[in-house]
């Protein structure tokens, strides 16, 4: 199996399988003399862990990081690092019925299509439980991102679980951390959780979409024309499991705007050129503006339902299957710092890029002869 890495300059491989001893990320191209250790890494995998509500699986987890290379003394020392996290509670009876079978919207069939085998125990290779390994190496992009770009932050939050939309009037960042949905809405967050629980209850699931913006982001990240900022951030958001749909900015809502609307105006101010609206979702061109980076992605219903569904066994002979186990009601609930994540290693990757081609800041500078 192949391509499982990404970035270009700030490079990410992730390896192991749900309910194997362990999984984790190989981290290239971190510049040295970062102050890291597992306690700065640590913190982002606490939001993703299982286990921490109702709403969530209860497969626990401590999701501990381990760092076995490329730091000294407390400093990353420019040498390729090595994040490990043991898996501690995986019950792989649980997968033993459907071992002969494919699950509906599961990766199943198509893993089995490609290479003539899978591993059925937790989806093997294609569980969302890869993610953890995103988690730890976006820690680590974000503590460099901390030293290279002060100021600089990433936050993602849920806008949308199932048909229901949060109140932009209502939108309260502090509420985010408040609820266990990521949700910036109080109001949306108590009527989410009577939703779910119902759902759960059910044995159903439901989907979401999560938001994820970077505020400080510096302007002039990505290249045209097939090195677009934007170009990279839909393809790692798709990425994620469950993902099927990524926007960036107003996105398709832009097609049913007129050029008047969409247009975001642009006049001079202090600091430099300022904008009337964000409609591109800080990116023209497929290079940074300076404004938030606002990108978008849905996630659908978890496939893992108590519902009996039809499918096939290997044999071709039909089957109503039932995913037994421990799973995620909303599994855009735990999306939300994979997708922060992802951000934080696509804006380090293009950070590094960057400076390696133009050098610190800007070349343009606006006003100036």
């Amino acid at each position: 199996m192949s391509f499982n890495t990404f970035g270009r300059m700030f490079r990410v491989t992730t390896w192991g399988e749900s309910h194997g001893p362990a999984l984790g990320a190989t981290v290239d191209g971190c510049p040295p003399g970062v102050a890291l250790d597992e306690g700065v890494i640590q913190p982002w995998l606490d939001r993703r862990r299982p286990g921490q509500s109702r709403y969530t699986t209860q497969r626990r987890e401590p999701d501990a990081v381990e760092i076995m290379s490329g730091v000294y003394e407390g400093r990353t020392t420019g040498t390729p690092l090595q994040l490990m996290i043991r898996n501690t509670d995986h019950r792989s009876k649980d997968y033993g019925d459907i071992a002969q079978s494919f699950r509906p919207g599961h990766a199943d069939l198509t893993y089995f299509q490609k290479y003539g085998l899978r591993d059925p125990r937790g989806g093997g290779r294609s569980s969302a439980r890869e993610t953890a390994a995103r988690v730890a190496a976006g820690g680590v992009a974000r503590a460099v991102l901390a030293e290279m770009v002060p100021g600089l932050q990433v936050l993602g939050y849920m806008v949308q679980m199932g048909p229901h939309t949060v109140d932009p009037a209502l939108f309260d960042e502090a509420e985010v951390a408040r609820n266990p949905f990521w949700c910036p809405d109080a109001v949306a967050a108590e009527a989410w959780a009577l939703e779910l629980d119902a759902l759960r209850k059910a044995g159903n699931s439901v989907g979401a979409v999560i938001e994820v913006v970077a505020r400080g982001v510096p302007a002039g990240l990505g290249a045209p024309v097939y090195g677009k900022l934007d170009a990279d951030l839909a393809a790692t958001m798709m990425s994620i499991n469950a993902v099927k749909g990524v926007e960036i900015g107003a996105g398709f809502g832009a097609a049913a705007l007129t050029g008047v609307e969409n247009a975001d105006e642009i006049a001079m101010g202090a600091a430099g050129p300022v904008f009337g609206s964000n409609h591109a979702g800080g990116v023209l061109g497929g290079i940074s503006t300076g404004q938030d980076l606002v990108v978008r992605f849905a996630v659908k219903p978890t496939s893992s339902i108590l519902t009996p569904r039809a499918s096939i066994t290997r044999d071709g002979a039909p089957v109503d299957l039932v995913t037994k186990g421990r799973h995620d009601p909303c599994v855009g609930i735990r999306a939300v710092p994979v997708g922060e994540a992802m951000m934080a290693c696509v804006l380090l990757d293009h950070l590094l890029l960057h400076r390696a081609q133009c050098g610190e800041g800007v070349r343009g500078v606006i006003g100036e002869p």
